[in-house]
């Protein structure tokens, strides 16, 4: 699918380059964001247009997506007058890539079904550089008729797109998205930390141990970095701990029991505590050296 008219709210690090795909790929694109010089700088190296309010941007689109912080930033561009529901078109689908709460996606659902839009909770997985590859793993909520026609455009910056089922459902596989990534990196640091402590060589350890069961994308792509001590990349610890925060609320919401992340937590509260807030996540392994 070429040429949708499209809106997208919000260009940080992951939306700046997720609207340029959209824009590469035939799609007519107008942008807000908060801060308005992000948005000109954008258009400056992408073309389209820049809107003065989320309303605004989403006026003329078929399509809106949105990729914000977290469920105030959510509600703030999309609710009330100067909000994307307000300023959207009967039939429009609204995308959010946003990582936050199962209750605000349902919310965001019932609040556009009220004005004929349809919303789709779509958080992603990959982080700045699957953005930037045009490669992210998307995990959608929503009405199947809104996934089949949001699909295709999605495609211009994700490697798979799949409906999980109803509203919220996004939501929550992004979640246990986050549960498996905490427990992995975990382990991954204890496992490179004790091969120090060991004396083995423990490049060559990874080397072996990546052929068999124990291989994982964390230890591809993290264990070289970790083993240099370097963290100044990838996904933050400030945004895991946002992550958890809405995963453990869950978790607290449906029953489930998830002590592994709960420690994990505390440890990424340390690493704030070092001052590491932006370190990336992989950056545990410092508690254990």
């Amino acid at each position: 699918m070429s040429g949708a008219r499209t809106a997208f709210v919000g260009l940080g690090v992951m939306g700046f380059p997720m609207a340029g795909h959209l824009a590469r790929a035939g799609h007519g694109v107008v942008v807000y964001n908060r801060t308005r010089a992000k948005a000109d700088a954008w258009v400056e190296r992408h073309g389209g247009a820049a809107a003065p309010t989320p309303a605004a941007a989403a006026g003329e689109a078929e399509f809106v997506f949105a990729c914000v912080g977290n469920d105030d930033d959510l509600r703030e561009v999309m609710l009330g007058d100067d909000g994307v529901l307000a300023g959207a078109r009967p039939g429009t689908v609204v995308v959010d890539h946003t990582t936050a709460s199962a209750k605000v996606a349902r919310e965001l659902a019932a609040a556009a079904a009220e004005r004929s839009l349809s919303f789709l909770d779509a958080p992603v997985s990959g982080g700045q550089a699957g953005a930037e590859k045009g490669a992210l793993t998307v995990m959608v909520g929503g009405e199947r008729d809104a996934f089949a026609r949001a699909e295709p455009v999605i495609a211009a910056f994700a490697r798979a797109v799949t409906l999980m089922g109803p509203s919220g459902s996004g939501q929550l596989t992004k979640m246990v998205n986050q549960v498996c990534i905490g427990g992995l990196v975990q382990a991954l640091s204890e496992a490179l930390a004790f091969a120090e402590r060991a004396g083995l060589d423990a490049s060559r350890v990874v080397e072996v141990i990546s052929k068999g069961a124990a291989q994982s994308w964390q230890m591809e792509n993290r264990a070289p970095t970790m083993l240099e001590d370097r963290f100044d990349f990838g996904f933050a610890v400030d945004w895991m701990r946002k992550d958890f925060a809405i995963v453990l609320d869950e978790a607290r919401r449906n029953g489930a029991s998830l002590p592994v992340t709960a420690v994990v937590d505390q440890f990424y509260a340390r690493i704030q505590e070092m001052g590491g807030g932006r370190w990336d996540t992989s950056s545990l392994i410092r508690l254990l050296r």
